[in-house]
């Protein structure tokens, strides 16, 4: 899978999204836990994932770091 990782956090909801490549249609499939990825609805690859409650599951962490550029493995 190759893209720009893009990521996208709605603070009042507190839901992260991260995806790699162009937004495409697609729709999210529950892995449970508030945990969902995001397949593309013509190729049905997975291409993000989204958090529910990112900030609440973070809370207590001094920092959450991420080295880029970064490679993130994603299958169904």
């Amino acid at each position: 899978m190759k893209g720009n990782l893009n990521l996208y956090y709605d603070e009042e909801g507190d839901f992260l999204e991260l995806n790699i490549g162009d937004y495409t249609e697609g729709y999210f499939k529950n892995l449970g836990k508030g945990v969902f990825e995001r397949v593309d609805k013509k190729t049905n690859k997975v291409i993000g994932i989204a958090i529910m409650g990112f900030k609440k599951r973070t809370e207590g962490l001094k920092d959450v770091k991420v080295s880029l550029p970064t490679e993130i493995q994603l299958s169904s």
